[in-house]
């Protein structure tokens, strides 16, 4: 009796060896590596703050880093739900020259966020978390009145808000909910104040707890050429 207690001690006290699949690694992809330092505060103050600002030119990674994270929180189900906006300020037309529903208007102004969540997550659990309302795209024109809670809400090209539009975003926020406001000051297409300067002013004069992340032209890393190019463009002030 002895001995078969003993046998079955030893067979308990074995490691369990988990079988994998082909899916594990889709499940629990890589954690993002930051590329420069700045990526590295970008990503440890989204460890760490319920908001945070990040500022700087095309091709750092701002958008990048939202959308994988968004994507990593919905896939582990850390949040119930991702909610991405962003202004509508095209060059000479409005939503409503294109055609289809309010939502599927906005759909191209928000592609670079939406790619990256669909690459990160797959194409069918994207759609999936689509249609079951997992993953959001609301315009500025419909977010009025509405109140988000146990989310991730991305604010994409922030420069282009109002200072009404940014207060009404701002105001929309309840629990547990955690806010990336992305955006280039630079590179406005508003000719009144841009809602982004008037935060980072509120920011920064009342010392709020809201850390400010600020991308320069040394921390892209998108090509070799958009460096070139956004270089080229910044120094003759175009």
């Amino acid at each position: 009796m002895k001995r078969r207690r003993a046998r079955l001690e030893l067979v308990e006290d074995r490691p369990i060896r988990m079988h994998r699949t082909r899916f594990d690694e889709e499940r629990n992809p890589v954690p993002i590596q930051p590329l420069t330092d700045k990526q590295g505060q970008y990503l440890d103050a989204l460890a760490s703050s319920s908001q945070v600002i990040v500022l700087g030119p095309a091709g750092t990674g701002k958008t990048f880093i939202a959308g994988t994270r968004a994507a990593d929180l919905l896939r582990q189900r850390r949040i119930s739900k991702v909610v991405i906006t962003r202004p509508n300020v095209p060059s000479g037309r409005s939503l409503g020259f294109f055609p289809g529903t309010l939502e599927e208007k906005i759909a191209p102004w928000v592609a670079p966020l939406t790619e990256t969540m669909k690459e990160r997550m797959g194409a069918a659990a994207f759609d999936i978390a689509v249609k079951a309302g997992d993953i959001e795209v609301v315009p500025f024109e419909v977010m009025r009145g509405r109140t988000f809670k146990n989310c991730l809400v991305i604010l994409d090209e922030a420069q282009n808000t109002t200072t009404a539009e940014i207060k009404m975003f701002l105001t929309r926020i309840g629990d547990d909910c955690q806010v990336i406001i992305n955006g280039d000051v630079s590179q406005t297409d508003l000719r009144e104040t841009s809602g982004l300067r008037t935060v980072i002013h509120l920011v920064k004069s009342r010392m709020m707890a809201i850390p400010i992340v600020e991308f320069t032209l040394d921390d892209i890393v998108r090509s070799g050429i958009c460096a070139e190019w956004v270089k080229a463009f910044e120094e003759e002030r175009l």
